[in-house]
């Protein structure tokens, strides 16, 4: 595997286009993977979405892109800071988040997955996060692999039943 030579650096509004495509593609694979649980969501959505966040004065959450020497983004990491539980709740707060990593299939096995996350880890670290969780899918393999790789483990088993 050879690495590919970019940049990992804040996303900026004029990557929303970019990252629009990233968000739905990862959203066609994911419906490929269980259509029952997953959709493809509105384009015009998944764009505000990334607007908001990018104009978001706060930054309390993070948008990072990987870019290759051409300027095309090859992939993209959000980290979406997680609300600490109410005092009334058992568990204890921790300054976390979720990450969600999105790497264009051509681009995968050159290293940009593992930028991203490194740079989104550094991100984490600097403002104070100490915990970062990856919601993955158990069928989405290359995914599970993908984490574990880089450290993540199994942090429980979360249990769910449609209600009628």
């Amino acid at each position: 595997m050879q690495e590919a030579p970019l940049e990992v650096r804040p996303a900026r509004l004029s990557d929303v286009a970019s990252l629009v495509e990233l968000r739905l593609a990862n959203a066609q694979a994911h419906l490929a993977l269980d259509a029952s649980i997953y959709r493809v969501p509105q384009r015009d959505a998944v764009a505000r979405h990334f607007v908001a966040m990018l104009t978001d004065e706060a930054g309390r959450d993070c948008v990072l892109v990987a870019e290759a020497r051409n300027g095309q983004v090859l992939g993209m990491v959000e980290v979406l800071r997680h609300s600490d539980p109410p005092e009334h709740q058992i568990l204890r707060p921790e300054p976390s988040a979720q990450v969600h990593t999105v790497v264009l299939p051509e681009a995968r096995g050159l290293g940009v997955g593992s930028a991203l996350l490194a740079a989104a880890e550094h991100w984490a670290g600097n403002r104070g996060i100490t915990y970062l969780s990856a919601g993955i899918y158990h069928r989405n393999i290359d995914a599970v692999r993908f984490y574990s790789r880089h450290g993540y483990t199994d942090a429980g088993l979360s249990l769910g039943k449609s209600v009628d």
